[in-house]
């Protein structure tokens, strides 16, 4: 049954119960070289002059061009269903603050 599975393009994809529970993020921020993206998602906290990187994703290009088009895709749909998604002004967030990007 499994290999009628994967013949048929399905794939079983797990969820185990810490991931399930997830991380907050209210920063992202993105490098790039020419063979990988890497987003790093962190949890700011206004007056706190430190934030750690919660969790890191390394994605191709090719991937990271999918994401881009899946999350304006969800978008998309979540303000036809709720409205408009408000883009409310944030602080610039200094230069130096995470890290640079190479590869």
């Amino acid at each position: 049954m499994e290999d009628q599975k994967a013949q048929d393009g399905q794939i079983n994809i797990e969820l185990d119960e810490s991931v399930a529970e997830g991380t907050y993020s209210n920063l992202a921020i993105i490098n790039h070289s020419v063979s990988e993206f890497i987003v790093d998602f962190i949890n700011i906290m206004p007056g706190v002059p430190k934030a750690k990187v919660k969790s890191r994703i390394i994605l191709t290009p090719q991937h990271a061009k999918r994401l881009a088009k899946a999350l304006l895709d969800n978008v998309q749909r979540f303000e036809q269903a709720h409205g408009e998604i408000k883009d409310y002004e944030q602080p610039p967030i200094p230069m130096n603050f995470g890290p640079t990007g190479e590869a």
